[in-house]
């Protein structure tokens, strides 16, 4: 009997699981909430793209929640914590954190812990947006092979523009900061008892997605090019790292405090971390041909290319990168800035609702024909993340009247993400990258039968569900199956730790022809105005949009 512990870190919590190696079997989970900010979220209210967190929830969850999971696997008869092979953690990216020479992030030390610019740089801050474009513009002057694999446009969302904000905004910060270190690498740190940046084990996944690491120009981008940034981000290259790894090797082995404190076995093998998505990707069972939807707060779509075939380069997409997924695979991501986000704006912050309005606006939409209501939105209340990567985008209602209801706009705000769920997997084909199904996981693909519908009619692609309802945790505990290996009760390789640990749910929903006719009309209306509002066509002319809009109304009433 052999079990494996996965570690998800989520926007507002952090999930813990106990899972059984032969099987998948869940034996034990818990949840933890950030207990700061809002929901977990420090913001700031003269700055609405301000998103921080602070690292010393991460450790509070951290130990909270694997003491709860394990207290709940106890239960099972024959499980003991001795029998816990291996520990796999995920989180969200780019989320990257000031340090210490000692590997403490500054916000823990009294004299930070009420300074923004000293916590974690949640994923979804975009104060960087600047930064971003100016690191795009030169590397497309001076190293346009750095960005040629993230779509030729590097984004607020991540590592350096991030960093050079801090620079620019808060230099005391940057100063006393020894080196910084995404939340991915320094969970798995913090497990392994690491005691300076320097002994920190980075992931690939991380790096080559965010920090424009690649070993095909040695590692990071080189000091002649972060000069052209900043002198001292040059400065700073030497104190970040040399090399980063993927899910083949360990991020390092239980260190004999934190043992302690989760009453786990000193010396247990740590996978190395990747992005909550990615090893979700794995929990979800990824191959070729299979795109991996994680639904939650955002989106990230994520599927796989074997290494020795050619992947050409992909405009507006997160990243190319060999090992950022599956060993022996380049890892393909995109995704949209906000989808749960935009949900959770119109009930909680307009319509002041709770999870009953999401409930109460479903039901009196759900048998509402496409195109029905004559509206169409934009997803980009939180800007857009793929396929135009920009920031500074905005969401966009049109064809309300005065007999439009809320629920109404709750289905418009639902479709709008659906449509740009569709320009991903447009873009991504276009490319010559083949998607035959789509498998979606997180709670909004586990709960919300309508929304998935509405995706099947939208892009035309049937939409299964994961078999686990915490894909991202499961797949981090397939990866430390695989680092345990078969002599400790592991797996040899994914393909077969895949096979035996994950599954994928009998429900799947397939699109309905004649939803899919009236979605076809309106999607040709969402790209006139996506590629106006986005900049693609600066000559669009719109005075069709609305009149087409009643008319597709009047079709459907």
């Amino acid at each position: 009997m052999s079990y494996t512990l996965g570690i998800d870190y989520g926007t507002n919590s952090v999930r813990a699981l106990i899972v059984d190696c032969r099987d998948g079997r869940e034996l034990g989970t818990s949840v933890v909430n950030y207990p700061s900010g809002e929901q977990g979220i420090l913001l700031d209210p003269s700055d609405s793209q301000l998103a921080r967190q602070h690292p010393g929830d991460y450790l509070f969850g951290l130990e909270n929640s694997v003491l709860g999971a394990l207290a709940e696997a106890a239960k099972v008869p024959g499980f003991s914590p001795a029998q816990v092979i291996g520990i796999g953690v995920d989180t969200t990216g780019s989320s990257p954190i000031p340090v210490d020479a000692h590997n403490v992030p500054l916000a823990l030390d009294p004299r930070w812990k009420n300074e923004l610019a000293a916590q974690c740089w949640l994923w979804k801050d975009h104060t960087s947006h600047r930064e971003a474009a100016r690191i795009t513009e030169l590397a497309a002057r001076y190293r346009p092979q750095y960005i040629a694999k993230c779509g030729n446009t590097y984004s607020s969302e991540w590592f350096w523009s991030k960093i050079w904000n801090c620079l620019n905004t808060a230099p005391q910060v940057f100063a006393a900061a020894d080196s910084w270190v995404e939340l991915s690498d320094y969970i798995p740190s913090v497990l392994a008892g690491a005691r300076t940046p320097a002994e920190v084990k980075r992931g690939i996944c991380a790096a080559g997605h965010k920090a424009l690491y690649a070993e095909d120009w040695g590692g990071l981008p080189d000091e002649e090019f972060l000069t052209f940034l900043n002198p001292k981000l040059a400065e700073l290259r030497g104190r970040l790292y040399a090399r980063a790894y993927d899910a083949t090797e360990a991020a390092g082995t239980l260190c004999p405090e934190w043992a302690a404190k989760l009453g786990l076995p000193v010396g247990t093998p740590i996978a190395i971390g990747e992005f909550d998505v990615h090893y979700g990707a794995i929990g979800s069972g990824v191959d070729e041909g299979v795109l991996v939807k994680a639904i939650g707060t955002s989106t990230c779509d994520c599927t796989v290319v074997r290494a020795d075939r050619n992947v050409p380069d992909i405009p507006g997409i997160c990243g190319i990168v060999n090992g950022a997924i599956l060993p022996g695979y380049f890892g393909i991501e995109a995704g949209q800035s906000a989808v749960g986000d935009i949900f959770k704006w119109w009930v909680e912050v307009v319509l002041q609702g709770d999870g009953a309005t999401h409930r109460d606006l479903t039901e009196q939409v759900r048998d509402q024909k496409p195109g029905q209501s004559g509206l169409l939105a934009l997803d980009w209340n939180n800007g857009n993340r793929t396929i135009l990567v920009d920031p500074m985008l905005t969401g966009l209602l049109v064809g309300q009247t005065l007999h439009t209801t809320r629920a109404e706009i709750y289905r418009a705000l639902i479709e709008a993400t659906a449509f740009g769920a569709r320009a991903i997997i447009e873009r991504i084909r276009e490319y010559g990258v083949t998607i035959q199904r789509v498998v979606c996981c997180g709670g909004i693909a586990e709960k919300n039968a309508f929304l998935m519908q509405i995706y099947a009619d939208v892009t035309g692609c049937a939409m299964q569900v994961s078999g686990s309802a915490q894909a991202c945790a499961l797949g981090s505990a397939v990866a430390a199956a695989v680092l345990a290996g078969p002599e400790r009760g592991g797996h040899p390789d994914f393909p077969t730790a895949q096979k035996a640990m994950t599954s994928i749910k009998p429900v799947c929903y397939a699109p309905i022809p004649e939803n899919q006719a009236v979605y076809e009309r309106l999607y040709r209306l969402y790209r006139e105005l996506h590629d106006a509002f986005g900049g693609v066509n600066k000559s669009a002319d719109l005075s069709r949009v609305m009149k087409d809009l009643i008319a597709i109304k009047q079709s459907a009433n």
